[in-house]
């Protein structure tokens, strides 16, 4: 099979993957404009509010990434026992991700009197680090529902059916949008409560979509074909499977997003100015990078289910049919950032002080020149780690950032910043490299095709169920 000879409507084409990818590009939008718009309130309300949003919520979710990659990755055991008809596994998956949320919230709840001594390390400005302390500490409070749902939500997309996933994203930005603005501005009758409130907000809406998740996973009619009830036991030899397959997976994730933190806590070190164009360039990056989310969730989907029927070849197909529409997404996307830059930032200018933010925007505009540049490499990072990941090679994805993000990124933007006192280009430019040389060595270990002989279920089931509803 040549895989780049891809059929639109064959199994794992370019219909079947937008058909997955679709909601679930849609449910990671939806996730992103309610990040995007809560960082553009920030931005309005204050310099201080805007540049102490990021660190705080990067480090919290540092710390919950690594649960939350964990539980997340049942929809990869969902994935893969759907495509081999063991329905009656699916249910027991998913409460074993609810028990690693259970653990990542008494986790993070004991970061909360910790917090001021952590933040006092990075050596922001008191009156930034202040406003830290307080986001940190809320959003920790709604470590467990994030968690939680992202193992409720491998449910849905294991098996192919994403759109509730969408709909609860939809519902749990509303809810969050509505009391961001009334609760950071203090309208409505609300106080005024600036990056608190933004806090406040975000905590209420995941414990709403949490709520909705239940009601509908734990139905009747998936009851009856998927045990999503009764199977509440906790499991050691399937929960010691997911967290074998899933901690790679979630520690993967910890060190990309901690490394990053990490970063964001160095440039903090230049100066406010700095630090607020990082915090806005990267957020103006998530609103086009999310989608690319999707494809990949899409991706590692499909490589579970065709791997589950044992069907390689296919799965192969999909991963290329998903790359091929993510880099053609995201090369318009970079041209953009160089173009137009000021479409991308001006939502962040429209009720912000003029003068006071003009250095930030002539910072900014630059750092989106960065952004363009590694966005391109970045499908490479995401389709191809969602792969291998989707056929339980996540430890190599898990060493690779490990290395990389200290070679490349965390030791060089500190000795760079802090010790040679160079300024946020050099920072970046690493950042950048970083992002480049992670994708290639993705797309190596893809060719390189140890995947295919990958599964993270057992081979041979006691009892084979009725395959039930699709």
């Amino acid at each position: 099979m040549n895989p780049y000879q891809i059929s639109v409507q064959r199994k794992g084409g370019y219909k079947e993957v937008i058909t997955i990818a679709l909601p679930l590009i849609l449910s990671t939008g939806a996730w992103t404009v309610q990040y995007f718009i809560d960082r553009m309130f920030l931005a309005w309300y204050s310099p201080q509010a805007i540049a102490a949003a990021m660190p705080a919520g990067m480090f919290c979710f540092t710390i919950m990434s690594l649960f939350l990659g964990t539980a997340g990755y049942s929809s990869t055991f969902v994935a893969q026992y759907f495509g081999a008809s063991r329905n009656d596994r699916i249910g027991p998956s998913v409460w074993q991700g609810i028990y690693v949320a259970i653990i990542g919230g008494i986790v993070l709840g004991l970061f909360i009197p910790i917090a001021r001594p952590l933040f006092r390390l990075a050596g922001h400005a008191p009156d930034v680090q202040e406003l830290e302390v307080i986001y940190f500490q809320i959003l920790t409070l709604g470590a467990f529902p994030v968690i939680a749902c992202s193992a409720l939500g491998g449910f849905f997309s294991g098996r192919g059916r994403p759109w509730p996933i969408m709909w609860i994203s939809s519902v749990g930005t509303v809810i969050n949008l509505v009391l961001d603005y009334t609760m950071i501005f203090g309208k409505w009758g609300f106080p005024e409560m600036g990056i608190k409130g933004a806090g406040i907000a975000t905590v209420i809406s995941s414990y709403v979509s949490l709520a909705i998740y239940l009601c509908l996973v734990f139905r009747d009619p998936y009851e009856r074909l998927y045990s999503t009830v009764s199977g509440w036991r906790f499991d050691c030899d399937l929960f010691s499977r997911l967290v074998r397959y899933g901690l790679p997976s979630g520690v993967e994730f910890f060190l990309d997003i901690g490394a990053f933190s990490m970063f964001i806590l160095i440039v903090g070190r230049l100066g406010t100015m700095e630090l607020a164009s990082t915090n806005i360039a990267f957020n103006i990056n998530n609103l086009a990078f999310m989608p690319m989310i999707g494809f990949g969730m899409a991706v590692s989907v499909l490589v579970g289910k065709y791997l589950g029927m044992d069907r390689p070849d296919i799965a192969e197909r999909s991963v290329y049919s998903g790359f091929k529409l993510t880099f053609v997404y995201m090369l318009f996307v970079a041209i953009a950032y160089v173009l137009v830059p000021d479409v991308f930032i001006m939502p962040f200018t429209l009720k912000a002080d003029a003068t006071r933010f003009k250095e930030i925007h002539d910072i900014t505009v630059v750092l989106l020149r960065f952004v363009a540049l590694y966005s391109i490499f970045d499908t490479m990072n995401i389709i191809f780690a969602s792969a291998i990941k989707g056929a339980g090679d996540t430890k190599y994805v898990m060493i690779m950032i490990l290395v990389l993000s200290l070679a490349l990124l965390v030791i060089p933007v500190y000795i760079g910043v802090v010790l040679l006192h160079k300024g946020i280009c050099v920072a970046w430019s690493f950042a950048t490299l970083y992002v480049i040389v992670l994708g290639i060595s993705f797309l190596m270990r893809f060719r390189g095709g140890k995947w295919k002989g990958m599964r993270v279920i057992r081979e041979t089931p006691e009892i084979l169920p009725p395959s039930g509803l699709i």
